[in-house]
């Protein structure tokens, strides 16, 4: 047993010396060429590439473009006034279950800014009093800031707006249908 320990500790103690010495100096990279050549991607060349392509056809006029555009604007335009309801945004004055506080809350409102129109709308259990149609927020915002001086709890809420010039088929008068 000791004498495997001793060879075990000779073949590990020859096993740590080096034969040479690894100290270098930039000398001895003087000479060092590395190639990648064969490992880096090929690209076409640009120029050849964009001479062998087909030519285009001759643009369309900007007339053309514009009939077109005028046609998808039409459409769109039917499209949403066929619609009875739009998604907008309206500015809450009053949300609250007191029927005399949201007529005072309209009359208040009336009082103080004489061209606006507030509407009074009952969702059970609540009534609301809300003022405006707006496509967008941002159209919304400069009224707020006006009512904000009366009116510290306004907001701006979404809500499903009736388009003022839609009627419904069944909404026309006419005389056989009356009673």
């Amino acid at each position: 047993m000791r004498k495997l320990w001793v060879i075990v500790l000779i073949v590990m103690a020859g096993a740590c010396k080096s034969g040479s010495s690894l100290t270098t100096s930039p000398s001895d990279f003087e000479n060092y060429r590395e190639d990648l050549s064969g490992t880096l991607p090929q690209y076409p060349d640009y120029k050849s590439e964009m001479a062998q392509l087909p030519a285009l056809p001759a643009p369309e006029s900007p007339q053309a473009i514009d009939e077109q555009l005028k046609e998808l604007a039409r459409q769109k335009y039917e499209r949403n006034t066929s619609e009875p309801y739009f998604n907008g945004y309206r500015i809450l004055i009053y949300s609250g279950l007191d029927r005399d506080l949201a007529f005072k809350t309209q009359e208040e409102l009336t009082e103080a800014m004489p061209d606006i129109n507030p509407e009074i709308q009952y969702e059970q259990p609540r009534y609301l009093v809300k003022v405006g149609r707006y496509g967008h927020k941002i159209e919304a915002l400069k009224l707020l800031y006006d009512i904000k001086s009366v009116f510290p709890t306004a907001r701006i809420v979404r809500d499903r707006i009736q388009r003022k010039d839609f009627t419904l088929p069944s909404q026309t008068n006419d005389a056989e249908g009356e009673n």
